[in-house]
């Protein structure tokens, strides 16, 4: 017998197709937008570490993504009363994971935006290759959490 389950059916709740949907719409909108507007790649790890230290002519869009990525689970939670997430780990590992996917961006030269929608869609070689490496990761990650260490 295997030390392991796989879960035999589907947790209703969490599947969410069409407002999944509707956010991976706006998110390649708002990838496209910055890059004609700006000339700028939509990655969230870069646009933060832009804000350390920016150049005085990048700190107005890098501080409206900013903004716009902390306003829009509150305003979509009082627009179509979305669930509140259920977070099950302790702020200690939440700090912990933080600062290993900080880690693991600024390793792989870019996030899962900057890679995984806004260089996919450039067909960028690199850029397929950190995107499957982030999603194996992650999904060897959770396999062994739930699955085998859980």
């Amino acid at each position: 017998m295997l030390p392991w389950r796989l879960p035999l059916q589907i947790d209703w709740i969490h599947f969410t197709p069409l407002s999944s949907l509707a956010g991976g719409v706006l998110i390649g909108l708002a990838a496209a937008w910055l890059f004609l507007a700006e000339g700028r790649i939509l990655g969230a790890a870069g646009i933060f570490a832009g804000l350390v230290n920016p150049k005085p002519s990048q700190w107005p869009w890098r501080l409206a993504v900013v903004a716009g990525l902390v306003a829009a689970g509150p305003l979509a939670a009082l627009l179509f009363g979305a669930a509140r997430p259920a977070i099950g780990a302790s702020a200690p590992i939440l700090i912990a994971a933080g600062l290993a996917v900080g880690a693991g961006a600024r390793l792989a030269n870019g996030c899962t935006s900057g890679h995984g929608v806004c260089g996919l869609a450039r067909l960028s070689p690199r850029s397929a290759v950190a995107t499957l490496t982030f999603m194996t990761t992650g999904f060897v990650t959770v396999f062994l959490l739930r699955h085998v260490f859980g």
